[in-house]
Order: structure tokens, then sequence, then C-alpha cells
């Protein structure tokens, strides 16, 4: 018997005022000093408001499953899943990718859907922290395997381009849950397979 495949949607709420949007992005350049005088600048406030807007609204999907008719009872790993999101403390993009595996049980993944669920997550202002968090328990939830890893390696422009300006470096966040976590040969295989020294 098929199970029906789960629809992934944003969170219900009032769509994005664009308008809004546009007018307040206006105040803020002013406020900082920027004439918006030139026709080059004149668009801008529109085109920030529909970038953010673009940021902070992920695609709708279906979580495609299928039964693990074979027993795979073996990780199972994307690697290099590329992350885009928002810094919630200062609404400036972090970047990287995110390494997501998963011990199957009686289902498992359509593969493309690991990047779907890590785009569904980034979509809003985040913390790399939580971000991490999410995908991985967001997958324990629906899938239930026997185990769930999650490795995002990301650079903040908030720390290479303002304040300390540390240029090149990286923050490595995980998550691990089930087998993976209680298990030292499973999380290390996990950890080489992902490049990550456990």
């Amino acid at each position: 018997m098929s199970t029906p495949a789960l629809r992934v949607v944003h969170e219900t709420g009032p769509g994005p005022d664009l308008e809004a949007a546009e007018a307040a992005a206006a105040d803020l350049l002013t406020a900082l000093g920027i004439s918006l005088d030139s026709e080059s600048l004149r668009g801008t406030p529109g085109r920030m408001a529909r970038a953010y807007a673009e940021l902070f609204t992920p695609r709708s999907f279906d979580l495609t499953t299928f039964p693990n008719d074979e027993g795979y009872d073996e990780l199972v790993l994307a690697r290099g899943i590329p992350v885009r999101s928002v810094c919630e403390h200062h609404l400036l993009p972090f970047v990287g990718v995110a390494h997501v595996g998963y011990l199957p049980g009686e289902r498992i993944l359509g593969l493309s859907k690991l990047a779907r669920i890590v785009e569904h997550f980034a979509c809003r202002p985040q913390v790399q922290e939580r971000l991490t968090k999410q995908v991985a328990d967001w997958l324990d939830e629906q899938l239930e395997p026997r185990g769930v890893g999650v490795v995002i390696e990301a650079e903040h422009s908030c720390m290479t381009l303002r304040g300390v300006q540390a240029a090149g470096s990286s923050t490595v966040t995980s998550t691990l849950l089930g087998t993976l976590r209680e298990d030292a040969r499973s999380r290390q295989e996990f950890f080489a397979l992902t490049g990550i020294n456990g």
C-alpha cells in the first residue's frame, strides 16, 4: 500500500507586502545617507524588497517516500547541498553547504527532497545552529529513520564583511540523532563521509 506524499508548504500567514517593504527600504537607505536620486539607485528599494521576499519564501514540494523493500540499512548521505540563508541578527546572508544523511527504517526518501528540506528551513531569518537542528529534527519526525545526521558549513557575511572582518572563516554545526549519535562507529562513518573529522 502506497503512502501519499506529504505536501510541504511555507508557514501560512500574510504574504509579503512589497509596496510597504519598498517604502521601508527607501526610508532605510535615505536614513543611512544614501541618495536615491540617481538613475541606478532609483529602483534599488524595489529590488531590495523583491530580493528579501524571494529569500524568505521557500518553494512548496511533495515529500516523496518509498517503502524500503530491500531492507537497505546503511547510511544514505547527500553531500554538498547548497545553503543560502539570512542571519537573523543583521539580515546579512550566510552561504555554504549542508551534508544530510540518515539510516533508513521502513521508508526511504526521494534524494532530491533532502535538498528541498534544507531550502525550506533556510528560507527565513535564521541562525545556523537552529537551521541544522530543524533539518535533523524534521527528518527524524517525518521519516522515522534509525538515525539522522546533519552538518552545515557556512560563511557568514556578518562576520566576514563587518565587525571582526574575518574573511575566509567558516562555521560548522552538526546535529546527530538516533544511531548516528549513540553508536561511535556509525557517527565516525558519517563524519568521515562528510569530510568532517568526528
